[in-house]
């Protein structure tokens, strides 16, 4: 049917556009409440008490819920160490401690928004404050205050590799560099806060309808934290307002579960519903790992890598979240896409008492390939090779050994990723060379009023050059599998299939995607696919919409449905129904001690080429130009990719020049958006030329890769060598705002 390839239309496109679409702040049911959620607004303490009565007693509130009220008072995606509800009255110690400003106290329903709000600042809880451990390096050490006191440590994951002989390759190296980086956290900003309607559906299930990555993830969290059958609870997505990694873990899932259930047991039956603010949205969710990486590399004259030593450390605030999944990442990725044959790193995730932490597109690979390309960079410089040669002498290539010992899966393409960028970057070179003679003294017939600028003694441009990897789909052993339901009706042809399938959609067009596979696969008109979607009771298990897993893993099992059914169809069974499940070939964990692993199960691949413009006098750096070469496996709609590849750019852009998450003392200080700054139209690079290869993955559905992470990692260490060669300075931490470019140049 040629719909492989094509740049079809979303299926959401107009109801997105005419706002037709219902976000699940824009869900209602007849005689519903509203909930407000008391946070604990303190980094470390210990609850000693708490006195609901004035919000209870309060005209219009209809019930108060704290922790004694949670059956199983505990959740978390990766361990259970997080109270859904801090406070007295819990059988599992210490969930009266709350550990970040962004733990849960108590919940007030009540008749209005208005009202709840008013109750909420109505309930008195007495704290007992405990020292606080805000620096991971300190948290580390054991004289430290243990935030979890049942466990002993406030290390809570920490991965080993050891390949090769690292000290008898450094003493062989001609160059070594060595280098502390620090990555900072970032906030998700994506346009819908969290919100979500609660309610008793028509066969008596505790149903939630919310902005998630996981459905049935968040089915089998608030069946735990209510002690309920799985079958007893129902999760559904509405349109959702992006997600970035940044629903991959609890906000308000459980606790609207929470309250409409227990109001059911008081003979209440009504729809609960919340929405939260940004400031809310920014304080009560986790942000991307702030990283300190320490980083020693060995090589000889002629580029060739022999050794990498790596220390990693990932700020996990007050919960483990996802920081062992993300940790395991950037343990991997520390090293870049090059083989070396000594490695050594040790890498830690820590409890603290800042903003707790979790996955964001790049899942530790942008902190990890911050590292390891400012390293290739400098090395560059230092042995005077071009930036894209020492790496062309160095990439992983079919057959070549990670750091954790094991060759990657068929089908890499990094040289000619490389290859490619060279080509496409010699255009960057030219116009750097434009732009110095220009600066020499030609000048231009009718120049504009920003080329005069440009030409000013202060402006100062520079490129800088990225690679990077990425997995595709759960790693290190995480069980991994997809699940599709095909139906197919009609007569003498197939008149309409329905495609039954969990994934979400979190404003990355997969289910267009979905639909697309589909029709390809049944050779039938687009038109007559229907999707049903993101709903526990008609859906089975898809994985989460994170690892830039969906589109490999949805499009398999929806491909592999579509087959079986085919081969029903044609030997006359109509209509026919087929459930089909996916599972890709097995990835194993980090050996404890050699860390030797099959990490992942299949990779995409990336390198990308960046030009800035520095401003000397007020520190202000703009992006000019970025190139990114993504070998995506094919394609299925162009369109859709090249949509992916210009927003993790420019997502990329915010967390290297422009977002600065300021924290003190455990609290946040950049709450809003007028002083937590993210990207807009302005900020946005001149020109994004994406260049789309497709080198088929053997195992992708039609060769498909996982893509949307990709052009994220290599973005910002890219950027920082373009400064470095505009300026002539390196830096080790960023973002890189006017402030902290003027204190490199020694202005400051």
């Amino acid at each position: 049917m040629n719909i492989i390839g094509q740049s079809t239309p979303r299926l959401d496109a107009i109801s997105k556009v005419t706002g037709e679409a219902k976000f699940p702040g824009d869900l209602n049911l007849p005689n519903q409440a509203y909930m407000k959620i008391l946070f604990a607004a303190r980094p470390h303490a210990i609850v000693r008490r708490i006195d609901t009565s004035k919000a209870e007693a309060l005209p219009g509130v209809i019930a108060v819920f704290t922790a004694k009220d949670v059956p199983v008072n505990e959740y978390g995606l990766i361990m259970p160490d997080q109270p859904v509800l801090c406070g007295p009255g819990s059988s599992k110690p210490y969930t009266d401690h709350v550990r970040w400003v962004g733990d849960q106290v108590a919940l007030v329903v009540a008749e209005t928004e208005e009202i709840a709000a008013k109750g909420r600042n109505l309930i008195e809880v007495d704290y007992e404050g405990l020292p606080l451990v805000t620096d991971p390096q300190n948290a580390m050490q054991a004289d430290a205050p243990v935030l979890h006191p049942d466990r002993g440590s406030n290390i809570f994951c920490h991965y080993r590799i050891r390949k090769g002989d690292v000290d008898a390759a450094f003493a062989d190296s001609d160059v070594i560099v060595e280098g502390e980086y620090r990555t900072p956290a970032q906030e998700h900003a994506y346009l819908q806060p969290e919100a979500g309607l609660g309610y008793i559906d028509e066969q008596g299930r505790v149903a939630v309808q919310v902005a998630g990555q996981w459905t049935h993830e968040d089915q089998e969290q608030i069946a735990h934290a209510l002690g309920l059958p799985l079958e007893q609870v129902r999760v559904i997505y509405p349109a959702i307002g992006g997600a970035f990694g940044g629903r991959e873990d609890m906000s308000v899932q459980i606790v609207l579960a929470l309250a409409v259930w227990r109001l059911n047991q008081r003979g209440i039956n009504r729809p609960v519903k919340i929405i939260w603010s940004r400031e809310e949205s920014i304080v009560g969710h986790h942000k991307r790992h702030p990283y300190i990486l320490k980083a020693k590399w060995g090589a000889k004259k002629d580029g060739k890598l022999v050794a990498a030593q790596v220390e990693v450390i990932a700020d996990g605030g007050g919960y483990a979240y996802t920081s062992t999944k993300v940790l395991g990442n950037a343990t991997l990725m520390c090293t870049g896409p090059y083989e070396i044959p000594n490695v050594k790193v040790d890498s830690y995730a820590v409890y603290t008492n800042n903003a707790v932490t979790g996955a964001f597109r790049g899942f530790g690979g942008p902190q990890g390939a911050f590292e390891a390309e400012t390293q290739m960079n400098r090395l560059a410089e230092i042995l005077e090779i071009d930036p894209i040669e020492i790496r062309r002498r160095n990439l992983l290539t079919e057959g070549s050994l990670l750091s954790v010992g094991t060759p990657l899966p068929k089908g890499v393409s990094l040289p000619q990723v490389v290859d490619r960028l060279k080509v496409e970057s010699s255009r960057l070179k030219d116009n750097l060379r434009s732009f110095a003679r220009l600066k020499a003294g030609s000048s231009t017939a009718n120049p504009s009023a920003s080329s005069v600028q440009a030409l000013q003694p202060h402006i100062k441009r520079g490129i800088g050059y990225g690679a990077a990897y990425k997995n595709v789909g759960f790693s290190f052993g995480a069980p991994e599998q997809s699940t599709a339901i095909v139906e197919l009706f009609g007569a003498a042809e197939i008149e309409r299939a329905i495609v039954h399938h969990a994934g979400a959609d979190v404003g990355q067009g997969t289910h267009t995607i979905m639909a697309q596979i589909a029709a390809e696969t049944l050779g039938i008109p687009l038109a007559r696919v229907q999707m049903i979607v993101s709903d526990t009771a008609v859906t089975g298990n898809s994985g989460s919409a994170s690892a830039s897993r969906l589109t490999f893993m949805a499009g398999n099992s929806i491909k592999g449905a579509c087959e079986q059914a085919l081969e029903k169809w044609r030997s006359e069974e109509r209509p026919v129904s087929v459930t089909f499940q996916y599972r890709p070939p097995r990835t194993t964990p980090l050996d404890p001690q050699t860390g030797k692993s099959e990490p992942n199960f299949a990779y995409g691949y990336v390198a990308q080429a960046v030009t800035v413009e520095v401003d000397t006098e007020t520190g202000h750096v703009r992006i000019l130009d970025v190139i990114s070469v993504d070998d995506v496996g094919k394609a299925i709609n162009p369109q859709q990719v090249q949509g992916q590849i210009e927003g993790a750019v420019v997502q990329a852009a915010g967390y290297a020049v422009l977002e600065n998450f300021v924290q003190k003392d455990g609290r946040v200080l950049t709450d809003k958006f007028s002083n937590y700054l993210i990207p807009t139209v302005l900020d946005v690079p001149e020109r994004v030329q994406s260049v789309i290869l497709e080198y088929p993955d053997p195992i992708g559905p039609y060769g498909a890769r996982g893509m949307a992470e990709m052009p994220y990692l290599p973005f910002a260490p890219a950027v920082i060598a373009a400064v470095h060669d505009a300026i002539g300075v390196w830096f080790h931490e960023f973002p890189l705002t006017p402030e902290r470019v003027l204190r490199g140049l020694g202005k400051l």
